[in-house]
């Protein structure tokens, strides 16, 4: 898949969405991707994750025991994308503020993980992911995602396969253009869930 196909599946089904929105960084941008609107539709994630699946082997990071995805909005593309790699899929949760691992999930100490998540911003919640996976003894050789809205300059900790890049501004609340200020904010992402 090209990255307008990949733009084409969300727009098909009403998932890229402009306006003014808080991202879950707590920054501004003028545009969002609603991904549960894709994640509804199970054959539309079908088609991204499998071409995620295939641009993790064609990098070289098929070789992995498990996929392990940060919930909550990592865990369909974690899903449907072990899925396609044929292999276990696991997430993380926060504890108190901090992932771990649950629900007798389990690394063992060297084993070679990649960590998928659905849309990586500033890359916090996937490198929070890495670090929880890594400190557990586990080898994450890389991370994936189905979108990557810093067109590469998120640092996460491993080499990074996305699907797609997208540059996207994000802005601090207490400087956004005049044109992003005269809208009201909505604030779509999951990072708040407890």
């Amino acid at each position: 898949m090209n990255q307008q196909e990949i733009f084409d599946v969300f727009r098909e089904c009403g998932a890229l969405l402009e306006g003014h929105f808080i991202l879950s960084s707590g920054l501004r941008s003028p545009v969002f991707l609603q991904k549960t609107l894709v994640f509804r539709q199970p054959e539309k994630t079908a088609i991204l994750c499998k071409a995620l699946a295939e641009k993790i082997v064609e990098a070289g990071f098929g070789d992995v025991s498990q996929v392990v995805s940060p919930a909550v909005g990592g865990i369909i593309p974690g899903y449907e994308t072990a899925r396609w790699l044929k292999k276990p899929a696991i997430y993380t949760e926060r504890v108190d503020g901090k992932f771990a691992l649950r629900r007798n999930f389990e690394v063992a100490k060297g084993e070679k993980v990649i960590v998928v998540e659905d849309i990586v911003s500033t890359g916090l919640s996937i490198r929070e992911c890495v670090d929880c996976i890594k400190a557990l003894g586990a080898d994450v050789v890389a991370a994936a995602c189905l979108i990557d809205r810093s067109d590469g300059t998120a640092d996460i900790g491993v080499p990074l396969v996305s699907l797609a890049e997208l540059r996207v501004p994000a802005y601090p609340a207490d400087a956004l253009p005049p044109e992003l200020a005269a809208i009201p904010a909505v604030k779509p992402g999951s990072r708040g869930l407890q």
